[in-house]
């Protein structure tokens, strides 16, 4: 797939101008190669070792809390976003269709939202309901 010049300067003016100046706004002075060792060291408060120079400044660490650290949210999670038990059945045949769940756990779902109605899975989780669960907001 080719771009042409004019389409790269239309859709990304900024970066169409540092390619053609040669200005370098941002410069990559590390190179880490084993990710998971990184984050070890993160986690335990020690300093990366990186393999090129040392930067003087560096930027602030943001660390995700450990408590929403590699969630996934399944079925439920999407379904108590729901309003209504419409929105709720489409969450469900979307999940089915898509493969994400078997057939048997939709028809599981299915009957739990027919008895008991969408907040039959639990109270309904608002917007930034994650940022709040992690203390992030």
């Amino acid at each position: 797939m080719a771009i042409d010049k004019e389409s790269v300067k239309k859709m990304f003016p900024n970066l169409y101008k540092e390619l053609e100046n040669g200005e370098v706004k941002v410069s990559i002075d590390a190179l880490r190669k084993n990710p998971d060792e990184a984050e070890a060291e993160i986690i335990e408060g020690e300093e990366p070792e990186v393999e090129a120079e040392e930067c003087c400044e560096q930027e602030p660490r943001t660390e995700m809390p450990d408590k929403l650290r590699h969630f996934n949210p399944q079925a439920v999670d999407f379904i108590r976003r729901c309003d209504t038990d419409a929105q709720a059945e489409e969450i469900i045949s979307y999940l089915e269709k898509k493969g994400e769940i078997t057939c048997q756990y939709a028809e599981e779902l299915r009957g739990k939202l027919k008895r008991e109605g969408v907040r039959g899975f639990g109270s309904k989780k608002e917007e930034f309901y994650y940022f709040k669960e992690g203390g992030i907001c």
